[in-house]
């Protein structure tokens, strides 16, 4: 007895059947990032936080606010004026005073503030990276998702019909009952994958809404098919782009520079800062009296105080360059490390486009084909049939691999590598 469905009959959907799907009210993935960009709460705190250290330089490069003080001195009685103009200790009058730091302190102090503002600018520039690095994985992490879900949907009506023919054997003694229950179980376990895929398609939604800053359960077009691209840059090129674009290096950057003024903002500890003094004391009938007065600070316990100081910020100066260091090298091993996933997944999908789905369809293809005829058994074709299935979401695996993978090197880089 001949089967309802050949086995070239089962095979008809193709594997790559994702671009038939309706490109439609697709959620675009330049629409959420011109959106995070503008109302990311993460980036907006961050710009803020930059604008403040902007009003910095100019309040400490300034001079400290003056004092004035306005009093009097009696003669015999304890109010003011008594004695005025007849004993010549008693007046009414007014001082100005007026604290100057050693010359070249205040500047220093403003390049510091400086130094500080440019490393806010670094690492705003470093948190709206990684927010869009975070997008585009969320946004391809749901892509795969989908994709993968399409994958099982299709298998699972194709094995469906494929349960109905070892039913139809079963009846007429041409098949084991052993291999209806595998095809359900198959079947279940199918439908089990595919929950958990619905899963990831809900939680990335979530993660892409908060990134945004959506109201939560806002509801999310599917995202544009994942399709294989060339890798855009060599490892070479992306060191050189990390060198010089890098805000993590550049915000360590300035703050060794920072750190290099701090140090020679405490040697400057070892001037005395002074304060000038001038008044002016109504005599009465008397001649008026002026004064003026300059006080110096001495540096006296300079051992304690101002040599700790500059060994503090020296020992600070050291940790800012080690730290830079220690950034440079992670980041040139992360590089590396994504870089190679890239290249290792780039290399996967091309061998399961062109040479392991193929050839698995066609050995699936083939044991329908006997299966009908008898000459193969159930396990053969049920084996070669879960082969290709986990062939075809490993293929979309490794894409999800590689888009993140790039994903993570333009964060680290400052280059953009997916158009």
């Amino acid at each position: 007895m001949r089967t309802p469905l050949t086995g070239r009959a089962l095979l008809l959907v193709p594997f790559l059947a994702s671009g038939a799907w309706a490109q439609a009210d697709r959620l675009e993935l330049k629409d959420l990032l011109a959106e995070a960009l503008k109302n990311n709460p993460e980036i907006v705190a961050a710009q803020k936080s930059y604008e403040a250290s902007r009003q910095r330089p100019t309040q400490v490069s300034s001079l400290p606010d003056p004092m004035v003080s306005a009093g009097y001195n009696s003669s015999g009685r304890p109010w003011p004026g008594a004695g005025l103009g007849t004993d010549v200790t008693s007046n009414i009058g007014v001082m100005f005073s007026q604290e100057v730091p050693f010359p070249g302190k205040r500047k220093l102090a403003g390049d510091m503030a400086e130094k500080e503002s440019e490393a806010e600018w670094q690492q705003y520039q470093q948190i709206k990276l990684s927010v869009v690095s975070r997008i585009k994985q969320a946004y391809y992490r749901r892509a795969y998702a989908f994709a993968a879900a399409d994958v099982l949907s299709r298998n699972l009506d194709l094995l469906r019909k494929f349960l109905r023919i070892t039913e139809v054997r079963y009846s007429v003694g041409k098949a084991e009952q052993q291999d209806i229950f595998k095809a359900q179980t198959q079947i279940s376990i199918l439908e089990t994958k595919r929950v958990q895929l619905e899963r990831e398609k809900r939680a990335r939604e979530a993660e892409i809404n908060s990134l945004v800053n959506r109201a939560p359960g806002t509801p999310l077009g599917r995202p544009t098919d994942l399709r294989a691209i060339d890798l855009p840059a060599g490892l070479q090129d992306l060191y050189s782009a990390a060198r010089e674009n890098s805000p993590m290096l550049r915000r360590d950057e300035k703050m060794i520079q920072r750190a290099e003024l701090a140090v020679n903002l405490a040697r400057k500890e070892y001037y005395p800062d002074f304060t000038l003094n001038g008044g002016y004391y109504n005599m009465g009938s008397m001649p008026p009296m002026y004064m003026f007065r300059a006080d110096f600070k001495i540096p006296l316990y300079y051992f304690r105080k101002q040599r700790a100081a500059v060994t503090e910020q020296s020992q600070s100066l050291a940790q800012s360059r080690k730290t830079y260091e220690s950034t440079n090298q992670g980041i040139h091993f992360r590089i590396q490390d994504d870089y190679l996933m890239a290249q290792t997944a780039s290399q996967l999908v091309k061998l399961y486009d062109q040479a392991v789905i193929p050839q698995a369809s066609l050995a699936l293809e083939s044991s329908l084909s006997s299966y009908e005829t008898g000459s193969v058994d159930f396990l053969t074709v049920f084996m070669n049939y879960t082969t290709v299935v986990e062939y075809q979401v490993n293929y979309y695996d490794e894409l999800q691999n590689y888009y993140l993978a790039l994903a993570r090197l333009e964060e680290m880089t400052g280059r953009s590598l997916i158009q």
